[in-house]
């Protein structure tokens, strides 16, 4: 029921936007397929927001509907002698189309790929295994421990598939832990606060990452692995180190020691060493970017094209790839381009005085809207919907976004602020995956997502604002 007056209520108002005359919204000179790429606008964010839908599938339907109404194929244009059309400048059909071969959606999927072979020949358990060690028994040093490898596993694969493995190797040792243990709940809370805030350390970490990177390369600025490495792994860093002390805080615990045994039973055969220097090689590639002239998209195809050709990556294993999230970007992207091409976004910028607006307030209030709207809907869908908006935003303050880093620097810090969103179960799939354990009270968890988000945004903006990415 909930649904289906959802669906309702936004069909109406897309119809509404989509036949009203143009006087009414007080754009005289807007043309009908800016009108048609609004409609399409509102109808995206509204479906995201009240996901009526799952959200790849609103994806799917946003690129449908552009290429059915606002490309040069659409239904019923008018001709003109010279090529255009009399409804306006239509969108690239191919362009459209093309949303999904996007550079960004085959790095990510590099990344997916690169990930789930690890997991397939147990390179994962290995690592997490041996790196543990290292934070020996102590209770303190071994959350240390859970919040670094979830912080580094976040940064080259899902935050979700980081924190259901994590999980498998916490759960037993929680369930060791006495009942009136608090540092059960630190070291529970640890995963999946280590996993959103991991994401950010790389353009593969997380969806709104490669959202933004898209945005800026359609206006022409380029970002590669080793630039957003180098600003970002520093903030994680600090992050991480200030959840650990919020949680040894809030959590102290009594227990002396906690022993970690994860299983490593996987053979370490030739799969497993194709993957390992394969992975090695990837990376090297990704972050040596700038100096070997190879664009880290271009990279991205290096571990599918190895593990395809020795075996290692089947086809039953595109079963296991996440295509929902690459459909998810790829609606954005297409919802991007087709602002862009019908001159919709131009329009708007004369429309709505932005460039009056003091720069470094709407950077602040930019990451803070998007903190507010990522708690309570998908960060892909919160990313999709506002990064077009914002890239406008960031074209309309001009000179005045310079010394602080540009358009880059909004779009950075939007990004930041979707992965500091995890006050609510909803929040993340993280977040969700730690709620459904039992182990974690919604209390606990918006308490310290309340914290870590508000610091993390105060630290993020200090951070691009200081430290801009050139």
């Amino acid at each position: 029921m909930r649904k289906s007056i959802g669906l309702i209520v936004v069909m109406a108002v897309t119809l509404l936007l989509w036949f009203m005359p143009v006087s009414w919204l007080g754009l005289d000179a807007m043309t009908v397929l800016q009108q048609r790429a609004l409609a399409v606008f509102v109808f995206a964010a509204l479906m995201w927001i009240f996901e009526i839908i799952p959200a790849w599938a609103t994806s799917v339907s946003i690129i449908t509907i552009l290429l059915f109404t606002v490309s040069n194929e659409a239904f019923l244009l008018t001709p003109l002698s010279n090529g255009s059309f009399a409804e306006g400048t239509a969108a690239s059909h191919a362009d459209l189309m093309a949303s999904f071969a996007n550079p960004i959606i085959i790095l990510f999927l590099g990344g997916f790929i690169l990930a789930n072979s690890a997991n397939k020949v147990g390179l994962d358990a290995f690592l997490a295994k041996n790196i543990l060690q290292l934070f020996g028994k102590r209770p303190a040093f071994v959350l240390l421990g859970f919040l670094l490898l979830n912080g580094v596993f976040s940064m080259f694969m899902s935050n979700t598939a980081t924190a259901a493995m994590m999980f498998t190797f916490m759960v037993p040792v929680l369930s060791r832990m006495p009942k009136d243990e608090r540092g059960r709940i630190g070291l529970a809370l640890s995963i999946p606060v280590a996993a959103n805030l991991g994401g950010l350390g790389t353009p593969i970490g997380t969806p709104p990452n490669a959202i933004a990177i898209g945005q800026l390369e359609a206006m022409g600025i380029e970002v590669s692995f080793q630039t957003w490495m180098m600003h970002m792994v520093p903030y994680v860093i600090v992050m991480l180190f200030l959840a650990w002390g919020l949680l040894l805080w809030l959590y102290p615990f009594k227990s002396e020691t906690i022993v970690v045994e994860i299983e490593d039973s996987k053979p370490h055969g030739r799969d497993y060493w194709i993957v390992v220097v394969t992975f090695v090689l990837t990376i090297a590639l990704w972050v040596t970017g700038e100096w070997t002239g190879c664009d880290s998209n271009v990279v991205a195809m290096v571990p599918f094209a190895i593990f395809a050709v020795t075996g290692v990556f089947k086809k039953e294993d595109f079963a296991n790839i996440d295509w929902a999230v690459l459909w998810m970007v790829a609606g954005g992207f297409a919802l991007g381009t087709a602002c862009n091409q019908t001159g919709l976004d131009d329009m708007l910028l004369h429309v709505i005085p932005f460039a009056s607006w003091s720069t470094l307030v709407v950077i602040l209030v930019s990451g803070f809207l998007i903190y507010a709207i990522s708690t309570f809907i998908s960060n892909t869908s919160a990313a999709n919907m506002v990064m077009p908006i914002l890239a406008l935003l960031g074209t309309a303050l001009g000179d005045s976004l310079t010394p602080y880093g540009g358009a880059t620097s909004l779009l950075v810090y939007v990004a930041i602020n979707c992965s500091l969103a995890m006050t609510l179960p909803i929040s993340t799939p993280p977040n969700a995956i730690a709620s459904s354990t039992g182990l974690v009270p919604t209390l606990n968890m918006v308490k310290v997502g309340v914290v870590i988000g508000v610091a993390g945004a105060l630290l993020g903006f200090g951070w691009i604002v200081m430290f801009p990415l050139q």
